[in-house]
């Protein structure tokens, strides 16, 4: 699966460029051809504007939200886009400059204001970004595009309008939200975020959002929390992008990367700061993977640990026989991948962007097994027993279970990201085949089909192409996991 396309025309430098919104839906050329059974609308999110007049935005995550939209009917697809009218970028449209400070770039005071009110605005607190660039998601009968903070915006995916702005703060103890939910085959929606739990102290919520009501309420307003993790630290939570979840548990993996909240809540009077300057490495946490039921939520208090890795995305979760098997996109060491997205590092040429990613974390696939029951067993054994998986789960003198993953796949500096499944069918259960998008030193220019069983993958890639995540639809008659498009 290793890319064997070079890129020194640096063409993939076009998708950090700005675009503009489309008046109206334009045809696609096709080639090749869709299957009569594709029908309805995919949408995309991500950053579409990367500067305002004169003043650019610094980071990947910075750009500022822009839906895109594929319509498939009859073997034929057009595609619209427009900017999702968030504050951040209607203020940031108005007044000509950035005003809400995002990941990388800070929004500095305007100029026009006189000294006293530009010293205020920095003590008046944090100014929470609403730049919903990551993903979109149902609940209940409406749509959201979110980012990870508590913020979230409706939108119409017709006519792609912005409709409303929601703060999850007002529903939920929880200081933000992943972009990355797990829908329920009735709609409900289980998320994870931050909060202040008992005594001030840090810790990890999950949310149930129902599905749609019979009396057409808001479904966010029944919003609960179901379970808590703890924080390894008391004023530093990691930094957490997607959870597991299988039939009965949830998995949450706390790795060594990060918010020192401090830092966050100083950085907004120290000019120049942004969140990225938030985020610290605990070199000696290790990685620490914690599990609870799901319903009755319940915290399994044992202590399972491993080495250092940074960490993105669960590929899926399920049980077998005692155990819980999951499955992640992983790099290797303490370091925060983010680092290296910034946009000066991600549009320089070709050898530029190869020598700054030969500095960053090794991406890998690993397959990690909890045991559910290690009250019995005796110390330096290992507890998992399942005779396809080489991963380990070895008991401490200290009551600590030190988990060793199984690599699914590893290239050097290629990675398999950003991964999909047959959701449908095999979301929490034992399956076989993920497709992800391939970084070639971070630059998206394959996609990639692996098989978790055998390890083996299959590539699609064409020259100067750089695809988005992919999305597995099943053909509608098909009985194999990955009978689909």
């Amino acid at each position: 699966m290793v890319s064997r396309f070079e890129h020194p025309a640096g063409s993939y430098k076009k998708i950090f460029e700005t675009c503009e919104d489309l008046a109206e839906a334009l045809p696609a050329t096709v080639t090749g051809r869709i299957p009569p059974f594709l029908k309805g609308s995919l949408l995309r999110l991500g950053p579409g504007l990367f500067e305002i007049g004169d003043e650019p935005f610094y980071h990947l995550f910075d750009g500022q939200a822009l839906m895109h939209k594929f319509d498939f009917k009859n073997g034929q697809v057009t595609y619209f886009r427009k900017f999702i009218r968030t504050d951040a970028y209607v203020r940031a449209i108005t007044e000509k400059r950035v005003v809400i400070t995002e990941f990388g770039t800070f929004a500095y005071p305007d100029p026009c204001k006189n000294i006293f009110s530009r010293f205020f605005s920095y003590f008046k607190g944090v100014e929470v970004t609403d730049n919903c660039l990551v993903n979109v998601y149902p609940i209940g009968e409406d749509y959201y595009a979110v980012t990870e903070t508590n913020y979230i915006t409706k939108v119409n995916v017709e006519t792609l309008e912005t409709l409303k702005k929601v703060d999850m703060c007002n529903y939920v103890n929880i200081n933000g939200v992943t972009a990355h939910p797990h829908i329920e085959k009735d709609g409900t929606v289980y998320n994870i975020g931050n909060c202040m739990g008992k005594g001030a102290s840090l810790a990890y919520n999950i949310v149930r959002t129902p599905p749609t009501q019979k009396d057409k309420s808001d479904p966010i307003e029944k919003s609960k929390v179901v379970v808590q993790f703890p924080s390894a630290e008391r004023f530093k939570p990691s930094y957490v992008h997607s959870f597991g979840m299988s039939e009965n548990y949830f998995v949450f993996v706390e790795t060594p990367v990060k918010i020192n909240l401090l830092k966050f809540l100083s950085a907004w009077s120290i000019r120049g700061s942004n969140y990225m300057d938030c985020f610290e490495s605990n070199e000696s946490q290790g990685t620490l993977f914690h599990i609870a039921k799901k319903d009755p939520g319940e915290y399994i208090d044992v202590k399972f640990k491993g080495a250092a890795i940074g960490m993105f995305h669960h590929i899926n979760t399920f049980e077998d026989q005692g155990f819980i098997v999951f499955d992640l996109c992983s790099w290797k060491g303490f370091e925060f991948v983010y680092n290296y997205l910034w946009l000066a590092n991600l549009r320089a040429n070709w050898d530029e962007v190869k020598k700054a990613a030969m500095m960053a974390p090794q991406p890998e696939v690993r397959r990690y097994v909890i045991p559910l029951d290690v009250h019995k067993e005796e110390q330096g054994k290992n507890l998992v027993s399942l005779p396809y998986t080489t991963a380990t789960a070895t008991m401490h003198s200290d009551g600590t279970v030190w988990l060793e993953p199984e690599v699914l796949f590893s290239g050097p500096r290629q990675a398999f990201e950003f991964p999909q499944i047959n959701y449908q069918k095999f979301s929490g259960k034992n399956y076989t085949y993920a497709y992800g998008l391939g970084l070639n030193h971070f630059i998206p220019d394959r996609i990639c089909k692996l098989n978790v069983k055998t390890k083996e993958t299959w590539v699609w890639q064409e020259p100067d192409s750089y695809p988005s995540e992919p999305l597995f639809v099943q053909t509608p008659e098909g009985v194999d996991e990955d009978d689909g498009t």
